[in-house]
């Protein structure tokens, strides 16, 4: 059996790993990978967004299976080009991707679906947009409504924030052609979790719950990043919250999307708020979270191979998933700047040690081999992730493993999992 795996990032090492570690064996490649993927999969010198170079790999090669990990490759319609030369895919339709594309769709969906999620209004205008502004109360939330790679979201405390985030996304650019439309949202007070769940466009798995990190330091101070960490599973969702959510969230969004004539194939992933009436969608990505997939995917106990085939032929509803009890964490090691401008090309050390540590996991998100040395090419450049028998145990494993690894100007967050540990 060959897979082809698109993307570059720790998600994708990710993937590569519990695909790897399948009882079918499968030769795996992946387009275009990095320093850590090579060890797992044959690299395929082709963007993950060049669509045509990949519809053209596939044909030439003809690969039992693709799983796209990033949502860029989804959102241009990759899963549809591959769909029409007979593949099958792990990854929602251009249509699908929506999801994460657009978050006017994915809101309208949601409101016209009474699916749980914050009061919004969309704006092309800016000039309606501040208008809109001055009769709203703060905080509130300024969103711009195409890709922005996970930056396109102001948390704005005052009015004079939100009409500068406003007039950044609207007027100066500052995330493309992403800030033509903004969505202006209610701010919602609680606490953030993930849910990704498996989907096949019929039938919905919930996937075991996580937290990420967004903010770049301590304490939750700083500017947003990608995610510099993250846990599982978030102890906010309880058990009784976990059948709220399928019943009341994800089944119902699934339908939605069937009512629109799209068949969702893939990961749906929930972003929540935990409010005090019960959870809220912020937010749905049509893909595994980065870094969600790093402490999800090593507690699967089920063959990932079996899953994702199981979802690309609509036959998610005969697998049984599994998942190990033990919780997880992972730390992400960043560049020095990250997230603004960061430097390049510093030399990795203590890999080998870190992965020999027991019940650790060294993902790579942004490496590249040179003459010989890993080195660093990314802003998030390694995530670190450690099991253990509780949360506790989990961070103490994965620190012992980050301590291992030094680069030049290297970052990264001491308080992963604090909101698990105060609980």
């Amino acid at each position: 059996m060959e897979i082809l795996v698109v993307g570059s990032g720790g998600r994708e090492h990710a993937i590569c790993w519990a695909l790897s570690k399948s009882k079918h064996k499968p030769k795996l490649f992946c387009a275009p990978g990095n320093a850590g993927i090579s060890a797992l999969a044959e690299p395929v010198d082709i963007m993950a967004d060049d669509i045509p170079g990949l519809v053209d790999w596939v044909k030439a090669n003809t690969p039992d299976l693709v799983v796209i990990g990033p949502e860029i490759p989804l959102a241009l319609g990759l899963t549809d080009e591959l769909t029409k030369e007979g593949v099958l895919v792990f990854g929602p339709t251009k249509d699908g991707a929506q999801m994460e594309a657009s978050k006017d769709f994915t809101k309208q969906l949601l409101l016209s679906s009474l699916v749980p999620t914050a009061r919004a209004a969309t704006f092309t205008d800016p000039v309606k947009a501040q208008l809109y502004l001055k009769k709203q109360t703060v905080p509130i939330v300024i969103k711009a409504d195409g890709l922005a790679a996970g930056k396109g979201v102001t948390v704005c405390e005052t009015l004079a924030q939100a009409q500068l985030a406003v007039e950044e996304a609207m007027e100066k650019k500052v995330f493309g052609d992403a800030g033509t439309k903004v969505v202006i949202e209610e701010f919602l007070e609680g606490e953030e979790a993930s849910i990704l769940a498996f989907c096949d466009g019929e039938t919905v798995v919930p996937m075991v719950s996580a937290q990420d990190h967004k903010r770049v330091f301590d304490g939750d101070q700083g500017p947003n990043t990608g995610g510099m960490g993250a846990y599982s599973p978030a102890p906010v969702v309880t058990p009784e919250m976990n059948e709220y959510i399928l019943e009341k969230i994800l089944k119902p969004t699934v339908t939605a999307l069937k009512k629109r004539g799209i068949v969702y194939k893939g990961v749906l992933y929930a972003g929540l708020m935990i409010t005090p009436q019960g959870p809220k969608v912020i937010e749905y990505n049509c893909r595994f979270g980065d870094p969600e997939t790093q402490v999800v995917l090593p507690r699967l106990k089920t063959d990932f191979v079996d899953i994702c085939l199981a979802v690309a032929k609509g036959q998610l509803d005969r697998i049984k998933i599994e998942w190990d009890e033990r919780p997880t964490a992972c730390v992400v090691m960043a560049s020095g700047g990250y997230p603004g401008s960061y430097q390049k090309g510093k030399t990795i050390e203590g890999l080998e040690e870190a992965a020999k540590l027991p019940n650790t996991y060294v993902f790579h998100s942004g490496t590249a081999q040179q003459g010989g040395q890993v080195v660093s090419t990314g802003g998030r450049v390694l995530c670190i992730t450690g099991m253990g028998e509780n949360i506790a145990k989990a961070l103490e494993t994965v620190y012992a493993g980050v301590k291992a690894i030094q680069f030049d100007g290297c970052h990264y967050r001491k308080d992963i999992g604090w909101r698990a540990l105060n609980r």
